[in-house]
């Protein structure tokens, strides 16, 4: 503990110089206006801005993205209590409770209790990861290279059959992601493979341009047809002070939505959206009065909004202990420490010491920001959300062409930022997610040189695999997870089948 408190020191003296301070300060601040605004969320948020990172050394990169991340989470809720128009995926069930009473006359008090709570489970669990994320990456130390590719593998596996959905269309989703990887040099040969002449392919495609183009683009072209007029309830600054009953009511609710978020937030998947699911059905079910949900209980905003913000500082135990995302955000966090010359994993902690506790100083600090910063300045969010979509989307376009651009300089950049937007949108019109092909994009270099240095170690045996305890067992969890999501799908096979012999018995 003693050592952890020491790191923390080294951590609030790196974020507290003015350069990082400053990053940390803009992060919050983009963060809450790209969750405020409808149809943007995090995800395309960081995609979208990670092109502007590149001039930043890690540290302050890591920062601002974080920054971006938990306080998107911070603004979603702001639309989903006075629109009901989730600003991101995750404050779906906050709009239930939330907008019914803002029609009361309550929502300042809703906004002050999302916020209460996002800052109480946002602080909470950072302590959770400064105190996980360390032992965590020591017990990994003992990987070798079959380890962590069957690590990785089994990663990408429970990533598609906790997404939901359909597993094989999210397996050929990450097989895709992993071809497109394999595009560029050979990292052990030196042999171009699948670069069609293209000098600038050389380096493989970038993840900058298929993130930007099938989060940002591909958004811009699914909602392009929403209407521009939106109903706004803009509360009074003095309105937002919430009851004692209020306050007594959403204390519960906070802890357990903490607990529950931060947990569930390391398991791959949608964490912070499950998270949130979770909580409002456990409060719900925990509650004297449940007729009370969905007509204006103050629960049912403080739960799901703490576990959304625990979920979010959850999943980076994972990806800075292990170098493992488990969702699309992480990925695309790990393919911005990647592109800085940092690879996450058991040595990330350390061999860059004031990189993490740099990330965990900045966290603590932000989420205090964000709390002094969304409740007073709510109005002046609120007037976001009156900007049409023709005016919007334009410029964010635009940003999007200039920052792939600004990259490397190439057209090809910006020729494969368009071809995956409207890939993008493509596939999520045949209900395809697009997440599991980018965390595809992120791992195959990973992936690759780990099984083929395990190869090395075993002379080209695969059975290296298997033998290894630790590597076989995360296989067979694959193996499992593979089983249990095409169980469905053999059961309609069958339904299936019996049905048509019945038609043929009957004929």
């Amino acid at each position: 503990m003693e050592v952890s408190f020491q790191n923390l020191i080294l951590g609030f003296a790196t974020v507290l110089t003015p350069t990082n301070l400053l990053y940390a300060l803009l992060g919050c601040l983009i963060g809450t206006m790209v969750g405020v605004l409808p149809g943007v969320g995090p995800l395309a948020g960081i995609s979208m801005l990670l092109p502007t990172t590149f001039g930043l050394d890690a540290t302050s990169a890591i920062i601002l993205l974080a920054g971006i991340y938990y306080g998107a989470m911070y603004g979603g809720s702001t639309t989903s209590i006075l629109m009901r128009i989730p600003g991101e995926a995750a404050s779906v069930m906050t709009c239930i409770d939330g907008y019914a009473m803002a029609r009361k006359g309550r929502a300042g008090p809703a906004l002050a209790i999302a916020a209460i709570g996002s800052y109480a489970a946002g602080t909470l669990s950072v302590v959770g990861l400064m105190f996980l994320a360390p032992p965590l990456a020591r017990f990994a130390l003992g990987f070798g290279p079959p380890e962590y590719c069957s690590l990785l593998v089994c990663g990408l596996v429970v990533l598609s059959y906790m997404t939901g959905g359909s597993i094989v269309k999210n397996l050929s989703m990450i097989t895709l992601g992993l071809m497109i990887g394999i595009i560029g040099i050979d990292q052990m040969s030196g042999y171009f493979r699948f670069s069609y002449g293209l000098v600038s392919l050389g380096d493989g495609v970038g993840v900058v341009p298929v993130a930007v183009g099938l989060f940002g683009i591909s958004e811009i072209l699914a909602t392009a047809g929403s209407p521009d007029r939106r109903e706004v309830i803009n509360p009074r600054f003095r309105d937002l002070l919430p009851s004692k009953q209020e306050l007594k009511d959403s204390i519960g609710p906070i802890g357990r939505g903490t607990v529950l978020g931060f947990l569930i937030g390391i398991i791959p998947g949608s964490a912070h959206i499950i998270s949130t699911f979770v909580s409002y059905a456990l409060e719900r079910r925990m509650s004297k009065h449940p007729e009370r949900f969905g007509e204006g209980a103050i629960e049912g905003v403080a739960g799901p909004e703490s576990a959304n913000n625990a979920a979010s500082t959850g999943a980076l135990v994972p990806l800075l202990a292990l170098g493992v995302p488990t969702g699309p955000i992480p990925a695309v966090l790990l393919a911005a420490l990647i592109v800085h010359g940092i690879n996450p994993g058991p040595l990330f902690i350390k061999e860059q010491p004031v990189v993490f506790w740099g990330l965990i100083a900045s966290m603590y600090l932000g989420n205090l920001v964000l709390l002094l910063l969304n409740l007073p300045l709510v109005s002046i969010f609120v007037n976001l959300l009156r900007v049409p979509y023709r005016i919007l989307y334009p410029a964010i376009l635009m940003f999007c062409v200039v920052g792939v651009y600004a990259v490397n300089s190439s057209m090809v950049d910006v020729g494969i930022m368009s071809v995956m937007g409207i890939l993008g949108y493509l596939l999520r019109k045949m209900d395809f997610e697009t997440a599991p092909l980018v965390l595809g994009v992120v791992l195959e270099p990973i992936i690759e040189y780990s099984f083929r240095q395990a190869l090395a170690m075993s002379d080209g045996a695969y059975s290296i695999f298997v033998l290894r305890p630790i590597s076989a067992f995360f296989l067979v969890v694959a193996l499992v997870m593979i089983l249990l999501g095409l169980k469905p799908l053999i059961k309609k096979t069958k339904d299936w089948r019996e049905r048509l012999t019945e038609a043929e018995r009957g004929a």
